[in-house]
Parts: structure tokens; C-alpha cells; sequence
């Protein structure tokens, strides 16, 4: 089993920045990489970014190109999201997820197998 835990959302302003943060812990060896998720009220749960834990493989969703980051410290077991010119579109509970295998898509909820408990981002206009 893999426990996620985020943290860092909170109520901004557009144009402001926020860092989410996940902290893995449990078999974290058996992780092949990480997702950050996010779902508004009404939506579905959509790919935001990932990253893998061996080659740093990144990849984002056309929206948040530009403005968001994701990296990695292996050694803490944490993934990082900093986001910068947050827009009130972006304004969703984030969730942190784990894939264990390289299968399926990376984009899909599906492929994740461990999920935190969201952190809630609202970005006011």
C-alpha cells in the first residue's frame, strides 16, 4: 500500500502563486511515477501533470502549460506542483496520485492506483 498525503491549497487571487506539495510514504519503491489530478464541482477529474520517479519524465495538460510545474524529491518521497498565474478556471480540489506500472494512459485517472485526499485550490477573481 501507498499513503499520499497534499498539502499547500488555499484561496488566492488570479495572477498568484501556490505550491502543492504530496508526501508519499508505505511501498514507495513499487512507484513508477506520479500524477497531480484535479476535479471541479460538476467535472470530472481531470490530468493536470505527471512525472516519473526514474527519468523525470514530465508531461502536462495543454492548459496549465507555461504556468505550472512539477518536480520531484526522490529522497522525500514528495512531488511538488508550483503554480503560478493562477487563473479562477484553475480553482479545483488537487489530488496526488500514484502509478505503480507503466500501463495504460498516463493521462487517465484509470491508471492511477493510490490516491490522496485533495487539497482544495480556489483562485477568486
Amino acid at each position: 500500500q501507498v499513503q499520499l498525503v497534499e498539502s499547500g491549497g488555499g484561496l488566492v487571487q488570479a495572477g498568484d502563486s501556490l505550491r502543492l506539495s504530496c508526501v508519499a510514504s508505505g511501498r514507495t519503491f513499487s512507484n513508477y511515477a506520479m500524477g497531480w489530478f484535479r476535479q471541479a464541482p460538476g467535472k470530472e477529474r481531470e490530468f493536470v501533470a505527471a512525472i516519473t520517479w526514474s527519468g523525470g519524465a514530465i508531461y502536462y495538460t495543454d492548459s496549465v502549460k507555461g504556468r505550472f510545474t512539477i518536480s520531484s524529491d526522490n529522497a522525500k518521497n514528495t512531488v511538488f506542483l508550483q503554480m503560478n498565474s493562477l487563473k479562477p478556471e484553475d480553482s479545483a480540489t488537487y489530488y496526488c496520485a500514484a502509478r505503480s506500472k507503466p500501463f495504460g494512459s498516463r493521462y487517465s485517472a484509470n491508471s492511477y492506483d493510490y490516491w490522496g485526499q485533495g487539497t482544495q485550490v480556489t483562485v477568486s477573481s
